[in-house]
């Protein structure tokens, strides 16, 4: 039980390790920083989405509810990108609602991610309690890392612009860390129907793959690889994905 408390709210220490960068900094994430913590959990999800859900779901259910479940993931996150508006890492808004405040636009991008995201680790820590699933506690750990890792800019990116816009540094950082407590009620709302979603898991497992996998694709790799020192993204990255199979494969 202390486990799986700790493994749930480890993505949101990550945002609320964002948040507190507007203690000790005046103005944004260092680039080089950026880069290497975004490629860095480009790859631990990347590796934790193959070993820690996509092949789990395959084994238990076979290839068509995995296709399935991995290109409805892709779908969701695709949909919820179109109609709402989201930030990336780098701080530039998109989004139809171009209109709504600056800090609407921050806590609502962040929020919209988040909580499949914390879906995710949800389906992981019910694979790793199901006897029906080939999953790991180690691999839900991998997880909610990975995904802890990426959220410690979204947190600096809500953070700081709250505090250069003249609200107070704690109060900054409160609204900053809070933009992530979406992420354990999204996982435990999804470990409370594990017994509803337990005929599904392996549409659910590849489903929270192909989230994880287009939150990659799409913001990660892309501003990990954007402008000066590159490659220190794919140093990143290379080091997420070794120590993702570290926890998943060695210690499994």
């Amino acid at each position: 039980m202390r486990n799986t408390l700790m493994i749930l709210l480890i993505p949101f220490f990550g945002t609320a390790l964002g948040s507190a960068f507007v203690f000790f900094m005046r103005k944004e994430m260092p680039a080089l920083l950026q880069k290497i913590l975004l490629g860095f959990a480009s790859g631990v999800m990347v590796a934790a989405s193959f070993w820690s859900l996509i092949v789990p779901g395959m084994q238990m259910g076979g290839i068509k509810p995995s296709i399935i479940g991995l290109l409805s993931g892709f779908a969701f996150l695709l949909l919820i990108d179109y109609v709402t508006p989201h930030l990336h890492a780098t701080g530039k808004a998109e989004g139809p609602r171009s209109r709504l405040s600056r800090t609407a636009m921050l806590a609502l991008a962040v929020t919209i991610h988040n909580f499949p995201e914390g879906m995710a680790v949800g389906v992981g820590l019910a694979g790793a309690m199901s006897s029906v699933v080939n999953m790991t506690g180690s691999a839900a750990l991998a997880l909610a890392l990975g995904i802890a890792i990426q959220n410690i800019p979204e947190g600096a990116i809500i953070s700081m612009p709250l505090r250069a816009a003249g609200n107070s540094r704690l109060k900054s950082f409160w609204i900053g860390a809070l933009s992530g407590i979406v992420e354990p009620i999204g996982a435990i709302l999804v470990i409370f129907l594990a017994s509803f979603f337990t005929p599904i898991m392996p549409f659910m497992l590849t489903f929270a793959a192909g989230a994880m996998l287009y939150v990659v694709v799409e913001e990660l790799i892309p501003e990990a690889s954007e402008g000066e020192h590159s490659n220190i993204g794919t140093i990143g990255f290379a080091l997420g994905f070794a120590l993702m199979m570290v926890l998943d494969v060695v210690l499994a």
